[in-house]
C-alpha cells in the first residue's frame, strides 16, 4: 500500500507530512509530491497549468514513473489537496482503494466566497511585495471578516506572504481558486473508492457548509467534524489523526 499526501493551496509538502507522518504505519510507503509553484517545485508556467486536472494529471505522471500505478493508493488531500485528490480518485490509471478529502474548500462553483482572499493576496503581492503586501492585509476589510470568524483561521492567511517565493508564486493564488473541484454531481458519484470527509469547525476558508456538500455527493462517506484551530491546534489535530487513522484501520 502507497499513501499519497497532498498539501493545500500555498503549502508543501511537509504540511501533511508533519499532519499523518506521526501516524501512518512504518511498513506503507509514503509519496508527498510538491505540486506546480509549491515547495520544491521551481515551475510556474501559465494559467492552464494551474487547473485542477493539470496539476492532478502531474502528480499521476509522477506517480506512474516511481512504479506506483499497480500499487493500492490511499490518497490524502487537504484543502486543494483534496480537490486533486478528488481528481485522482477519477483517473483510471491509478489503483485508488481509499480516499481521505480534509477541509475541502472547493465547491462546483469557480472563486467560492470562501476562497475570494487569495486573489486578493495575489495582487498585494504583486503591487508591493511580500511585507507591505502583508502590511496593506491586515489592515483591510478582507482580513478583518476572516479574523471576526476565526482569528488563527485569519493568521493563516497570512503565511501566504510568507512562503518562499511568495511573490514569483503569487499566480498561483490567482489561478488555482478559480478552479471547480467538479462541474457535475454524477463526478463525485462516480467515485468508487472508500472515502472520508473531515470538515473543520469555524475556518473560513474552508467552511463546514463545503464538507457537507462533498459528503451529501460521494457514495457513502465516512464524514467527521473537528474542534476548531481557535479552541487549541493541538486539539484539532489530534482529531483529524484520530478520524483519519480510525477510517483507514491504521490504530488496530
Amino acid at each position: 500500500m502507497t499513501v499519497v499526501l497532498l498539501h493545500g493551496l500555498g503549502g508543501e509538502s511537509s504540511q501533511p507530512l508533519s499532519l499523518f507522518g506521526p501516524v501512518i504505519p512504518p511498513a506503507i510507503t509514503v509519496v508527498a509530491p510538491d505540486v506546480r509553484a509549491h515547495g520544491s517545485s521551481s515551475v510556474v508556467g501559465s494559467a492552464a497549468d494551474f487547473s485542477l486536472a493539470n496539476l492532478a494529471d502531474e502528480v499521476a505522471l509522477a506517480l506512474l514513473v516511481a512504479g506506483h500505478a499497480a500499487t493500492p493508493l490511499t490518497l490524502i488531500g487537504i484543502s486543494m489537496g483534496a480537490a486533486i485528490a478528488l481528481r485522482l480518485a477519477l483517473d483510471e490509471r491509478l489503483d485508488v482503494r481509499e480516499a481521505v478529502f480534509v477541509r475541502p474548500a472547493f465547491t462546483d462553483s469557480g472563486l467560492p466566497p470562501n476562497l475570494r482572499p487569495f486573489p486578493v493576496i495575489a495582487q498585494l503581492l504583486a503591487d508591493h511585495g511580500a511585507v507591505e503586501g502583508e502590511r496593506r492585509f491586515t489592515s483591510g476589510a478582507v482580513f478583518a471578516r476572516a479574523a471576526a470568524e476565526s482569528p488563527v483561521g485569519a493568521d493563516a492567511l497570512l503565511q501566504q506572504f510568507r512562503s518562499p517565493l511568495a511573490v514569483e508564486r503569487s499566480r498561483r493564488l490567482v489561478e488555482i481558486p478559480r478552479n471547480r473541484a467538479w462541474s457535475h454531481a454524477s463526478e463525485l458519484a462516480a467515485v468508487t473508492a472508500r472515502t472520508a470527509v473531515v470538515a473543520a469547525i469555524g475556518d473560513p476558508v474552508h467552511p463546514v457548509a463545503v464538507a457537507r456538500r462533498w459528503a451529501e455527493l460521494l457514495p457513502d462517506p465516512d464524514y467527521t467534524e473537528v474542534p476548531s484551530r481557535d479552541a487549541g491546534y493541538g486539539a484539532q489535530v489530534a482529531a483529524i489523526r484520530r478520524s483519519v487513522t480510525a477510517f483507514l484501520g491504521w490504530g488496530a
